[in-house]
């Protein structure tokens, strides 16, 4: 299990982003965060994998577990080590190296499984095994995002956090990231995904927490979250009556305040 307990974190010394957020991952388990941009989640993932020092950011309280082992301001190495895997927003990969070079590269820590892991990416990605010599950056944008998550699964991680994979792809490929997501979490590996595509997310996930301003404001199955009436409104565009809202102009204009806010 990845348990994360009343976790704080400040950044540059004076910016409080997450405010004590409890959540957890049970093993064999996809768990949904959810939230608007600037809600904390990126900075959960960061907190979780030791990556926070990129952008000056610290935990203050709270502590974050792996199974039986305390991971809070452990070395990002070590933590890969432990059996977790990040894949970042933004794919983030290596554009001017080839796929078979980028692939290689997320088994630096396994490399003695090098061959073995490269073909389980290969299965899971039959596209990635035809362009493995292309250099990356030419790779379509649903290409990379594939070639991310499976450099990311040649560690071998227990576990795999995804940051935003859908972003910014076509809806037919957001629901080929979908599957896939499913296939991984089917082989054994549990998934904590951070998403804006709520509907998504939640569809493919067992539990649901949705974040606000650095706090937790809700969570539950996913199913009952799906058809929760705040859920519908603020994260599935759905109004009270059950249709898509018309235009901006409605979402602009829409006054009633979550309940969870009031």
């Amino acid at each position: 299990m990845l348990s994360v307990k009343n976790l704080e974190v400040v950044y540059q010394d004076v910016i409080l982003v997450l405010r004590g957020i409890s959540f957890e991952l049970n093993t064999g388990d996809i768990v949904s965060l959810l939230g608007s941009n600037g809600s904390g989640k990126t900075t959960a993932l960061r907190a979780i994998t030791g990556l926070l020092d990129v952008q000056n950011g610290d935990i203050t309280k709270g502590s974050i577990h792996l199974d039986d082992n305390d991971i809070t301001n452990a070395k990002p190495s070590d933590i890969v080590n432990l059996g977790i895997a990040q894949v970042l927003e933004g794919r983030r990969i290596f554009s001017e190296l080839s796929v078979i070079e980028n692939l290689k590269i997320g088994g630096f820590t396994s490399s003695s499984n090098t061959n073995k892991n490269t073909e389980r990416v290969f299965e899971l990605f039959p596209i990635l095994k035809e362009r493995s010599k292309k250099i990356a950056g030419y790779l379509s944008g649903g290409e990379q995002q594939m070639l991310a998550i499976g450099r990311a699964l040649m560690s071998n991680p227990k576990y795999l956090l995804l940051d935003e994979p859908s972003l910014g792809l076509a809806p037919k490929l957001v629901d080929q990231i979908a599957d896939l997501i499913l296939e991984i979490n089917s082989q054994g590996v549990s998934v904590l995904l951070v998403e804006q595509n709520a509907n998504m997310a939640l569809k493919i996930s067992n539990h649901g927490y949705i974040m606000e301003t650095g706090n937790i404001v809700m969570d539950n199955d996913s199913n009952k979250l799906l058809e929760d009436q705040d859920v519908k409104e603020f994260y599935l565009g759905i109004n009270p009556e059950g249709n898509d809202r018309k235009s901006f102009r409605d979402v602009k204009h829409y006054k009633r305040k979550k309940r969870w806010l009031s």
